[in-house]
């Protein structure tokens, strides 16, 4: 089973964090992302919620 991309179409990267607030991914993730292992995907998205909340702590 393929691991969907998480991509949400709005590819705007934060300075800070270096992660696109769409996606949660960097840009070099999103650049390799057809070319990675279901495994590394699957451990992308699987760290979504801690990105997600470092993305948040670094906005303030």
């Amino acid at each position: 089973m393929a691991v969907d991309s998480p991509c949400i179409s709005i590819c705007k990267f934060d300075e800070k964090t270096g992660f696109c607030i769409g996606c949660l991914r960097t840009k070099d993730e999103c650049k390799e992302w057809k070319k990675m292992k279901d495994k590394h995907r699957a451990r992308i998205v699987d760290e979504r919620p801690k990105r997600k909340a470092k993305l948040k702590k670094h906005a303030k």
